[in-house]
């Protein structure tokens, strides 16, 4: 199998790479340059993915997998032993989709505004409080597990993940939620995560 994912260090990209590694999947890495939008062989990325930005999985006939949730389903799809997501059709799936449904518009498009140099000051102090507050209760459903979805770690917790590593850039100060902090620490010490972090720049 012929996988290769385009990147950009630190983005919600890094939540399919750290899958990948989870899984142990054969897989390049793509790195899409921030000004030039190329891609190492100097492919203009858009004529990957039109949408412009990462991620984007190429499979192995071609096609390209775009969307973050998307991408970390397939993947784990490809080695359920691995217990990365649970199997389709049961209910514990829907759970999962619930989770990167809740993380992908309510935390992930959270931080967009703070991310753009044009959001004016105010905006921005709505949006850092609307994050926190999602923040906020995500830090009490992991008062009594180890993982979002218990004690089983899936593709919603690899994509927390990074998500809770952009706090620190946005002035969130993430141990004021000590439930949240032990979870990100937790996460943060697997070895395919660490592995993840370096290959992309991220950890010596």
């Amino acid at each position: 199998m012929a996988l290769t994912l385009y990147y950009r260090p630190g983005a919600c990209s890094l939540c399919p790479h750290i899958v990948l590694r989870e899984l142990g999947l054969p897989f390049e890495l793509a790195r899409v340059d921030r000004q030039t939008g190329k891609v190492p062989d100097g492919t203009d990325y858009k004529d990957v993915n039109p949408k412009g930005y990462v991620p984007a999985l190429k499979l192995d006939g071609g096609e390209v997998l775009t969307e973050g949730p998307a991408i970390v389903q397939y993947l784990a799809d490809l080695k359920p032993e691995a217990g990365l997501a649970p199997p389709n059709g049961t209910i514990a799936r829907y759970r999962l989709q619930e989770w990167l449904n809740f993380l992908t518009s309510e935390i992930h498009k959270g931080f967009s505004p703070l991310f753009r140099p044009t959001t004016p000051e105010d905006y921005k102090t709505i949006s850092r409080a609307n994050l926190e507050a999602r923040l906020g209760w995500v830090e009490g459903e992991l008062a009594h597990r180890s993982f979002l979805m218990g004690e089983t770690f899936t593709v919603a917790d690899a994509y927390l993940f990074v998500l809770l590593s952009w706090t620190k850039g946005q002035n969130i100060a993430l141990d004021r939620w000590p439930n949240l902090s032990a979870y990100r620490d937790r996460i943060a010490a697997r070895p395919a995560v660490r592995e993840a972090l370096k290959a992309e720049g991220l950890l010596k």
